[in-house]
């Protein structure tokens, strides 16, 4: 039996968007959640010097784990043994080593709708059962200890984000104290995708190893330290779970990029330009609140972190991958679909990353306000 793994339609947008390009078109890339920015400029001196003086080969840096071990201590107060971190190939596969090393197939596994869609598609391609978590916006999208409690049975495991994607919004340390709570209560095992922490407007997001030492943590040097295409992550794993994690890592993927690990012990350090690039994204975060209205794009959370904005088009709209490809069509703007995220309601959503420069924010903002202006909102039942 072949397990039924939907596509990536961003993907689809992202597709048309370069043909488009090769046609010779303006296209501004909002569709997906990278930095236009590149590695820190330390990261890619020292990447020059290593291409120059080391031949690499399979290789697990001793010296950026103890480096991840400085960081939750400076960022979160929490003590961690670098040989607790697994230095893997980027995000994902931190999040396939976490979930094929947790859990069983069969195994139902719960996560926030709207959420990241890989959460959806990894657990189905291993077997396991997604159990979507309805999160609207009175809970401004994201995940409550009440309605964690009230999923019966309960699950084998949780997914939390926070940041999130596709909302960027942030669970208070109140709520997240009282969702591990509730995971500790009924036997429910946390994996938490902090990925985007760094990326804060509002307070910093904390950890879940503030509240719940046997939690799994997913992150990257993706969004934060705007290494993307350096393919480099970490799963950070309790004690226990070190051996285990281990055995999977060597099997299913061997080590991260040499070459990136170098970089990337660098890149902890340059704090200041990582921090400047930060100070864009909030900056292109408030030209986009106060424009989007404009567009009649009113219901959005805004995003208390990471580089998007989830806005409800139900006004103009039931099919939000079909109206992604007539914006990109008619003004060059590249969004994400809704139903991505959300397999339910996403057909009334389009998710914008606002990780670019400032200038094609302001270009998006003055070919979409005409757009719109353009467009008849639909009758709703």
């Amino acid at each position: 039996m072949n397990a039924q793994v939907e596509p990536f339609r961003a993907i689809a947008i992202s597709r048309l968007a370069h043909e488009l390009k090769a046609q010779g078109r303006s296209i501004i890339h909002m569709e997906f959640g990278q930095p236009s920015t590149g590695a820190p400029r330390a990261a890619i001196a020292r990447a020059h010097e290593v291409l120059d003086t080391d031949g690499m080969g399979y290789w697990e840096s001793l010296a950026l784990k103890a480096r991840l071990a400085r960081h939750y201590e400076e960022n979160y107060g929490v003590t961690v043994d670098p040989d607790q971190f697994i230095l893997t190939c980027g995000a994902s596969p931190a999040l396939v080593l976490a979930l094929s090393s947790m859990f069983s197939p069969g195994d139902r596994v719960a996560v926030a709708r709207p959420g990241y869609v890989a959460y959806r598609n990894t657990m189905r391609a291993q077997y396991l059962s997604p159990v979507e978590i309805a999160c609207g916006p009175e809970t401004r999208f994201q995940l409550t200890a009440r309605a964690v409690a009230a999923v019966d049975p309960p699950p084998r495991g949780l997914i939390i984000a926070s940041p999130a994607n596709p909302t960027g919004t942030i669970i208070a340390a109140g709520e997240l104290g009282a969702i591990t709570e509730v995971c500790r209560n009924r036997n429910i095992s946390i994996i938490s995708d902090e990925i985007y922490h760094g990326l804060s407007y509002v307070e910093p997001a904390h950890s879940i190893l503030e509240f719940e030492s046997a939690a799994l943590v997913v992150n990257s040097f993706s969004k934060f330290f705007s290494m993307v295409g350096w393919r480099l992550g970490w799963l950070l794993v309790p004690p226990d779970h070190v051996a285990r994690a281990r055995a999977y890592m060597g099997n299913l993927f061997l080590t991260a990029p040499s070459l990136s690990q170098h970089a990337g012990l660098i890149a902890m350090d340059c704090g200041d330009e990582l921090r400047s690039n930060v100070a864009t994204y909030a900056h292109n975060r408030s030209l986009l609140l106060a424009a989007l209205p404009k567009c009649g794009l009113n219901a959005i959370a805004p995003p208390d972190g990471a580089f998007y904005i989830y806005a409800s088009v139900k006004d103009f709209t039931d099919d939000s991958l079909e109206f992604c490809a007539e914006l990109l069509r008619d003004t060059g703007v590249a969004t994400a679909p809704g139903v991505d995220f959300d397999p339910i309601d996403g057909q009334y959503f389009i998710r914008l990353s606002f990780a670019v420069a400032s200038s094609e924010v302001a270009d998006a903002i003055a070919r979409m306000e005409p757009w719109f202006a353009m467009r008849t909102k639909r009758e709703t039942p």
